[in-house]
């Protein structure tokens, strides 16, 4: 996501800091090619206006033009003024008890997995949520609600067979999360269609009427821009929204979806969906995004991230490896694993400040079975003191990992590289490229 506008303003910021001095001569024909940027990202003109005019005012001001550093300072507006327009502070769910949160949105924008993943969260975080589904248009979102609920160990209301009054379903739905003991949030997943027409206002009030929920959710999709704002508007107009999920950030180059929704309709964003995967989902930290779109990288969701994946005991195992020069194939395998835990290498890789520039082709997943094959058609040994890999050796492990020497060699290669750079400590940007590298034949 964002990555077309992340390079073009990078790119000019870099010109900007080169400047000793900041003037209205080299701000203005640099403010407008990120204006220009901001609208190839399908950012709403008012909103790619009014951020311009802001940053402007404040880069012209005496707090830059004094400043030893005007690039910097710079950097810092830019950022700031991101920040604010993605919303700010990152805005909790309000949850009084028993928490009700009404899901709506588009077919096709994600609303039945974002209710699932967002259950799934939510019992991460410590929560007792229960699952409703209240699409009676598509039996299919029943099912596949049911199906995912399922899988994360959430219970859920299924509605009977053929119903198709809202209101008669909510209400039993109600009396049935009455007798669901220890749950504490309801997660209703409400109906959508292809376009947003009256019939289906209609029915989301009488939802909202029946239901009270404390959250009203709007699901909507990165990749159909400027169309993702003009239904948030509408669903905002007639609901009050209270914040937005936002989908398949990981598929949209261009993102300007998210840069719009929160100024059009005033309300955060407070979770993205970042893959297919029930796990790829997270709460929306508007200083964190902005530091990505800056090329200043996001590492507290790294470290997060790395939290969750990677156990204290292993990281130390890792560092001790490290340190004594003996980190080994195997130790290779085991951490290639925990990075996959942690999500597409290319994500972790923008979490790293000017690291952003490394991310560009995705690792496929036959790339990674075969890089997993070669280590495992190695013997303890061979993992353990790979310079023991001769010919005979590579052309064994060849034949047992259904690829070919050259694959074997070249694996070996990157991985001799990058245990050389690995004693450079003070080189992690070589050595992220290299891991990146090691990951392609």
């Amino acid at each position: 996501m964002f990555s077309s506008l992340s390079d073009k303003i990078q790119g000019v910021l870099k010109d900007l800091r080169g400047h000793g001095r900041i003037s209205e001569t080299n701000i203005t024909p640099a403010l407008r090619e990120i204006r220009l940027a901001l609208l190839e990202a399908d950012v709403h003109f008012q909103v790619a206006r009014d951020f311009i005019a802001r940053v402007k005012e404040k880069s012209l001001g005496e707090e830059v033009l004094r400043s030893v550093s005007p690039g910097q300072q710079i950097v810092k507006i830019f950022h700031d003024e991101l920040t604010g327009l993605l919303g700010g502070d990152a805005a909790p769910l309000k949850l009084e008890k028993p928490g009700r949160i009404l899901i709506v949105g588009l077919n096709g924008a994600g609303k039945t997995t974002s209710s699932a993943k967002l259950a799934r969260l939510l019992k991460k975080e410590g929560h007792s949520p229960v699952l409703i589904a209240c699409d009676l248009a598509r039996p299919a979102a029943i099912d596949q609600l049911a199906t995912l609920a399922g899988q994360i160990g959430v219970p859920v209301f299924r509605p009977e067979p053929g119903e198709k009054e809202v209101v008669r379903t909510t209400q039993r739905a109600l009396a049935w999360t009455a007798e669901q003991a220890g749950h504490n949030v309801e997660i209703f997943d409400s109906a959508g269609r292809q376009e947003l027409d009256e019939s289906l206002i209609q029915e989301l009030v009488r939802l909202k009427e029946v239901v009270q929920p404390q959250e009203i959710l709007l699901v909507a999709d990165a990749a159909t821009g400027q169309q993702a704002v003009s239904v948030a508007e509408k669903f905002h107009a007639a609901l009050g929204l209270t914040g937005i999920i936002l989908t398949k950030l990981d598929g949209d180059a261009r993102g300007g979806a998210a840069l719009s929704l929160r100024h059009v309709t005033q309300q955060p964003i407070k979770f993205a969906g970042t893959g297919e995967k029930l796990d790829q989902f997270e709460t929306f930290f508007p200083e964190r995004m902005a530091g990505r779109i800056l090329g200043m990288g996001d590492v507290v969701s790294l470290v997060e991230k790395a939290a969750e994946a990677i156990t204290e005991e292993d990281a130390l195992r890792f560092e001790r490896k490290i340190r004594t020069a003996s980190f080994d194939l195997q130790d290779f395998l085991e951490q290639f694993k925990m990075l996959k835990k942690m999500g597409p290498l290319e994500n972790i890789l923008g979490m790293l400040p000017g690291m952003d520039k490394l991310k560009g082709s995705s690792v496929d997943e036959g790339q990674l079975k075969r890089i997993e094959a070669i280590i495992l058609s190695m013997t303890p040994g061979e993992r353990a003191k790979p310079d023991t890999l001769n010919a005979r050796r590579r052309q064994r492990v060849a034949r047992g990992s259904g690829t070919t020497v050259t694959e074997v060699n070249n694996l070996l290669q990157r991985f001799n590289s990058m245990r050389k750079m690995m004693k450079n400590t003070g080189n992690l940007k070589k050595l992220a490229g290299r891991m990146k590298g090691s990951l392609k034949f």
